[in-house]
């Protein structure tokens, strides 16, 4: 049995693009996998610790090789069960939508307390940067208002997909398989629709082989 996490990271619930294609992926994938246990976990709805005062001196200590103190140790406590709770999952999917180019805030906190050294990567001076997340696959669901392609040289500003692969391939998540929904904004219903259903069928096929 195999243990998926799906970190939904956009607001808008319902009226999610992101969300609702997600939903039907996961929902496709427990027809092929139906022992898998299946948890989402709602960066709007998780209380996640902030990098700062004792956890963040904790961090330091870590990069420094010193011992930490007892008010240090208890503010990384909070860090390591959500690290842990990471590290529970064997299979990941990433649903989100592109905010100024990018990601959601959430999200980018959620990978700024997952990624400490010793836990989701290490170095050294022989070997460098080395990930640690080894040998799980993750499928990043992406919507966005606009279209970003090469065609109209407007690919450069989508840092959302190439983020997303920069992280998980830091963590050593290297296999990552991206639904691109766009675009979402500007056209008009019958556009929309067609893109949908692009992006369903495109989840529909990749949960069965995921």
């Amino acid at each position: 049995m195999s243990r998926v996490l799906h970190i939904e990271s956009s607001p808008r619930k319902q009226r999610s693009r992101s969300i609702q294609v997600a939903k039907l992926f996961l929902q496709e994938y427990s027809k092929y996998h139906s022992t898998d246990e299946i948890e989402t976990l709602d960066l709007w709805d998780t209380d996640l610790p902030d990098i700062n005062g004792d956890t963040l001196d904790s961090k330091y200590a870590i990069l420094h090789g010193k011992e930490k103190t007892e008010q240090q140790i208890h503010a990384w406590r909070a860090v390591e069960r959500v690290i842990s709770h990471f590290l529970e999952a064997d299979k990941y999917v990433f649903s989100l939508p592109m905010w100024n180019f990018g990601i959601p805030y959430k999200l980018k906190h959620f990978f700024d307390v997952i990624i400490q050294p010793g836990y989701t990567f290490s170095y050294s001076p022989d070997e460098g940067y080395k990930g640690l997340v080894t040998s799980k696959p993750a499928c990043i669901i992406c919507a966005r208002g606009g279209k970003y392609t090469s065609e109209d040289n407007s690919e450069g500003l989508d840092v959302q997909q190439k983020y997303m692969k920069l992280i998980l391939g830091f963590m050593g998540i290297t296999d990552v398989r991206p639904i691109i929904i766009q675009p979402t904004l500007g056209g008009d219903p019958e556009q929309v629709q067609q893109v949908l259903d692009l992006a369903e069928e495109q989840a529909r096929v990749m949960a069965r082989e995921f």
